[in-house]
């Protein structure tokens, strides 16, 4: 007897904060997914059919196609946009329009702004490194967190404005991005964000949520294989 594959797979890694926003969007609504490995920076031809920019995450929804184009959809966005309108409950994208406004500008930013500051800035110097058995590049990830990370931080403290959540009176896909790219930073840099006491209110909520802790768990098992401590890069 064999076991039932889940209708939505996600290309892509585990590590990446892409594949985990998607992961935590089926999570938040109860949807089955797998998660099917993908090297991107050495796809194959199958992959980069579907991936006309070469990135991850790219999801195929089995119930449509099995191979091929058809069923799949590259960049997260488009794909939490896709699940939302097939699996509407619970709701991640607020009714309100201005609050939805809001949630996919925080998203974006999050996606944008964000992941450069901590991702390119922070985890790519020191994993990238490590992982191709060279020194960390600290001083690069010292200057991205000393100088590039605060102001990103500074807007979305602002936007935040002390509230429980980025967009609306419930947690949204704005609340989900800004997490996982955040977790992305923690899995190789100590996280003090006492400077910024809203945000660091909503990442203390949000990353014990099964949503964002389950899929971090797996890419901090990956990781703590390569790195076994986060540095502090104060």
């Amino acid at each position: 007897m064999t076991e039932a594959r889940p209708d939505l797979v996600i290309y892509g890694s585990p590590i990446s904060p892409f594949v985990r926003k998607v992961a935590g969007v089926c999570i938040a609504k109860g949807v089955d997914y797998a998660v099917e490995p993908v090297n991107v920076f050495n796809p194959p031809a199958w992959f980069t059919d579907i991936s006309p920019m070469k990135r991850i995450p790219v999801l195929r929804d089995r119930s449509v196609a099995e191979e091929g184009r058809a069923g799949t959809i590259p960049d997260s966005s488009a794909i939490c946009g896709y699940i939302e309108k097939k699996h509407p409950a619970p709701a991640l994208f607020p009714h309100d329009p201005a609050a939805l406004g809001e949630a996919l500008f925080i998203e974006e930013f999050a996606d944008t702004s964000l992941a450069v500051a901590g991702g390119i800035g922070i985890f790519r110097p020191i994993f990238f490194a490590i992982s191709k058995g060279e020194a960390p590049g600290l001083d690069k990830a010292r200057e991205a967190w000393a100088e590039k990370l605060p102001p990103v931080l500074d807007c979305l403290e602002s936007r935040l404005d002390g509230r429980a959540f980025f967009a609306g009176d419930a947690v949204s896909i704005a609340d989900i991005t800004v997490a996982c790219v955040l977790m992305q930073i923690a899995l190789v840099a100590e996280m003090p964000l006492a400077r910024w006491p809203g945000l660091d209110a909503h990442f203390t909520a949000m990353r014990d949520l099964p949503m964002i802790a389950t899929p971090y768990a797996t890419a901090e098992t990956i990781v703590r294989k390569a790195l076994p401590t986060p540095f502090d890069l104060t």
